[in-house]
C-alpha cells in the first residue's frame, strides 16, 4: 500500500472536469484508490465521491493506493495533479 499526499494546484480546484479526469485515470488501474481530505475518505473511482471532496486550490489530499499496479497508479495521479488538470495554475 502506498500512502502519499498530492496538492491541488489549479485555481478552480477539483470541480467537475478535474473530478472526471481523476475518475477516468484511476479506472485504468486495478488498484483500489482512496482519497482523503480532512479525515474524510472517498473511493477515487467514484465521480460523486471525488466531487464531494470540494478540494479548492491549495488543498492537500492524501492518497491511499493498494494493489498490484499501485506505483504506476500513484505516478499517474501525481502527474495529473501537478499538471493542474490542464487548467491555469
Amino acid at each position: 500500500m502506498i500512502e502519499r499526499e498530492v496538492k491541488v494546484v489549479n485555481r478552480a480546484g477539483v470541480h467537475t472536469r478535474p473530478a472526471s479526469a481523476i475518475v477516468k485515470l484511476t479506472a485504468k488501474f486495478k488498484s483500489e484508490v482512496q482519497i482523503v481530505r480532512d479525515g474524510f475518505g472517498i473511493n477515487g473511482k467514484s465521480i460523486i465521491g471525488v466531487m464531494t471532496l470540494a478540494a479548492a486550490q491549495g488543498s492537500v489530499l492524501q492518497l491511499k493506493i493498494d494493489g498490484e499496479d499501485e506505483n504506476e497508479c500513484f505516478v499517474a495521479i501525481e502527474e495529473l495533479f501537478n499538471s493542474g488538470f490542464g487548467e491555469p495554475i
